[in-house]
């Protein structure tokens, strides 16, 4: 391990002071004006569940780190919540600086689609919220992509939920358009869950209405585990089920962690940035930047201060090893939407037809969010406790999904390890939220 000295990285890394160019959608890929866009990121949430800050609120949190990721060459980080009624100027200019985008969740613990009882979160208190955010993050050039919803659909009893995450993805789509100078793609981040994360992607790219299909996909994949393969892993069988898949897609999380206690080698980047993948797959997210309870950190932080991890150092190579295609990646540009999954009693039941957008939020829409207000802490919807902290996006207790060919060693998956995706359902909303 090592300190890594922030001085003598801001002067020995160069860092690009001109504005980026903002990240558009073509075919089923990601474009920085003309150049194909890879994401090439980690998921940051320093403090984790149990001490959730925004850090792109507090320039001495995020200049810190920005270095950091400078390092490690990415051009992406992913944060899962942040307050909308805080200033992020500084930060989101130092990431500007850096090369560096934002992929964004619009919600909160407490502002979230509830999986258990969608239709009492979706109304015009979430929707404001959702919409002073998109106000707020939406005027930087570097915001790349908004998430309506993270991994809300979680086994098959909650499919129904799926149907509100639609509507809500409309929603943003129609805000953004009328209230917003550029379009900023809006899409899902699905949980590693294979029962049904094919008919997930299909739903909410199905239908005539436009602007309720997500401009892109993404979900949560902990299959290459240690010094694994692209057949080994699986991964050519997730190329070949999404072929023909019209929109964009990438790994919102990915990084196995049951080689511990060993580092990760993270071999798959070799694999995710090579023209075995980039026909489909667009890069992606590594878990995570920070150590916290769940052993995923690539960094350690202790009193403010970072110490990078062997995991740190093996990702930094693999990505400074590995470069992107040349030319376009031989990318799709004639797809069609996709066709709607069939409704199953039991194991889809999303419907196609959505939820009408709330009578009480058209003023909303019509004439903008109004004040942002930060991240209330008392939930939206419903009267149990626990029923409103099962939001999707308000934090998940999982270990990401086994292996090819491997057992579950326990509940909490690979390796009995505890990940959090969205750090504070507990402690925020004080219930214990469910486990994938």
């Amino acid at each position: 391990m090592r300190w890594l000295s922030i001085i003598g990285a801001a002067t020995a890394l160069a860092t690009s002071a001109a504005a980026l160019e903002p990240i558009t959608v073509k075919g089923n890929a990601f474009f920085a004006g003309n150049e194909r866009w890879y994401i090439r990121g980690v998921d940051y949430l320093p403090g984790g569940p149990s001490k959730l800050v925004d850090p792109l609120a507090d320039p001495k949190i995020c200049k810190r780190d920005i270095e950091y990721f400078k390092e490690l060459g990415l051009n992406a980080i992913r944060v899962y919540t942040i307050d909308n009624s805080l200033d992020h100027d500084e930060c989101m200019k130092a990431l500007e600086e850096a090369g560096i985008y934002l992929i964004l969740d619009v919600n909160t613990p407490t502002r979230s689609i509830n999986r258990s009882n969608p239709k009492s979160t979706y109304n015009e208190v979430y929707l404001q919220h959702v919409f002073a955010t998109i106000d707020v993050m939406g005027k930087y050039d570097n915001t790349a992509l908004f998430f309506s919803a993270n991994e809300v659909v979680n086994d098959k009893t909650t499919t129904p939920a799926i149907t509100y995450v639609k509507a809500v993805t409309r929603d943003m789509k129609n805000y953004i358009s009328k209230h917003l100078k550029r379009p900023i793609p809006v899409g899902y981040s699905a949980a590693d869950v294979e029962e049904n994360r094919v008919q997930q992607a299909l739903y909410l790219n199905c239908g005539d209405d436009e602007a309720a299909r997500s401009d892109f996909f993404a979900f949560n994949d902990y299959s290459w585990c240690g010094p694994s393969s692209f057949k080994e892993s699986g991964w050519d069988k997730k190329v070949e089920t999404y072929k023909d898949y019209s929109i964009p897609l990438f790994l919102s999380e990915y990084g196995c962690n049951n080689v511990r206690p060993d580092a990760r080698p993270f071999t798959e980047v070799k694999s995710l940035y090579s023209t075995d993948m980039t026909s489909v797959f667009s890069g992606g997210l590594v878990y995570e930047y920070s150590e916290e309870e769940n052993n995923y950190g690539l960094v350690e932080i202790e009193n403010g201060k970072v110490e990078t991890t062997e995991d740190y150092d093996n990702l930094k190579k693999q990505f400074a090893s590995t470069k992107n295609p040349t030319g376009d990646g031989k990318y799709k540009t004639n797809g069609k939407p996709s066709q709607c999954p069939k409704f199953e009693k039991g194991k889809w039941e999303a419907q196609d037809e959505l939820p009408e957008f709330p009578k009480k939020a058209e003023k909303l829409m019509k004439e903008g969010a109004g004040k942002p207000l930060g991240n209330p802490k008392t939930p939206i919807g419903g009267d149990d406790p626990e029923d409103k902290a099962d939001n999707g996006n308000a934090g998940e207790e999982d270990g990401g999904e086994k292996g090819e060919g491997e057992e579950e060693e326990d509940e909490s998956g690979a390796a009995g390890v505890v990940r959090w995706s969205v750090g504070a359902v507990a402690a925020v909303v004080g219930a214990v939220v469910a486990v994938v």
